[in-house]
């Protein structure tokens, strides 16, 4: 038995090594949220996932979200929360707790968990070094002090992928007279991969990808091609939450992201079997 879990292991390696070929050196950018966060084994998954990355060549950035911490502390504080189009209303007493949760405890617990399990990560907010630069978002709604990414801090990055550090960002950006902004981690994401001209961008979700029809499992879309996506969002089918995922998928590969991948991030060890295997798992959205 222990002769045939060696062999079994063996020819994972083995499997693995084109694609450890094909992506050494190559940018990929994570967006880590969800059930992923909060369950301890899952973290662990993921977090030791991005290391193996680093370790084998690759050049992992993280860019974290934090809902649940986020509401938890509102709820202490008893501050009611709004939600419009998958983004919250952020007011400036929640932006204050929001700054708190994203760039204290989230950020500082995932550097220390990569550092712990040999990885060599660096926490960053979007407003150190102006990395993330952003204005109020526009549209129809007022969400408050809710921003939109306008520039990235590239040279930064690239500088800390030089020198073989994983980046760690919280996607709370900076405006130009100083004040702050709660930006959406999927859009910062999105952002953030486009800038850097990133091989992939990977975001863990809590659901198996984007379905035709959510109840029925069979529907499950793996490859959403760029010119589709006004029409499912006029037929329902692009709503809620995943608005504004699929909204960062769009804008990462029409600027030069070579693929997005919505995964699901309660599956252990997600993001190994979407990059290193040969089946991959999740939707993927491609610029056609």
């Amino acid at each position: 038995m222990n002769d045939f879990s060696a062999i079994d292991k063996a020819s994972i390696l083995v499997e693995a090594l084109p694609y450890i070929r094909k992506f050494h050196g190559k940018t990929v950018v994570i967006k880590y949220g969800g059930n992923a966060m909060i369950n301890e084994e899952l973290k662990e998954a993921v977090l030791k996932d991005v290391v193996l990355m680093q370790l084998v060549g690759m050049r992992p950035v993280v860019v974290h979200g934090g809902g649940p911490d986020i509401n938890s502390m509102l709820d202490k504080m008893q501050i009611q929360s709004e939600f419009i189009g998958g983004q919250r209303v952020t007011d400036p007493a929640t932006m204050q707790v929001v700054e708190m949760v994203l760039n204290g405890k989230v950020n500082s617990s995932i550097v220390k968990y990569l550092n712990q399990n040999g990885g060599s990560a660096v926490g960053l907010s979007g407003a150190d070094a102006n990395l993330l630069v952003a204005h109020k978002k526009r549209g129809e709604d007022d969400l408050g002090l809710v921003g939109e990414v306008e520039s990235v801090n590239v040279n930064l990055l690239n500088s800390l992928l030089d020198q073989e550090y994983i980046p760690v960002i919280s996607p709370v950006a900076i405006g130009r007279h100083g004040e702050s902004y709660n930006v959406n981690a999927d859009l910062a994401a999105g952002a953030v991969a486009a800038a850097l001209k990133a091989e992939k961008l990977v975001l863990l979700t809590d659901v198996e990808g984007l379905f035709r029809d959510y109840k029925d499992k069979s529907s499950l879309i793996s490859i959403l091609p760029v010119r589709l996506v006004e029409g499912l969002k006029k037929d329902g089918v692009i709503a809620g939450g995943m608005l504004p995922k699929i909204d960062c998928c769009v804008h990462a590969v029409q600027n030069g992201v070579n693929t997005v991948h919505i995964l699901d991030g309660r599956v252990l060890h997600c993001i190994l079997l979407e990059i290193f295997t040969r089946e991959g798992i999740g939707t993927m959205v491609v610029n056609k």
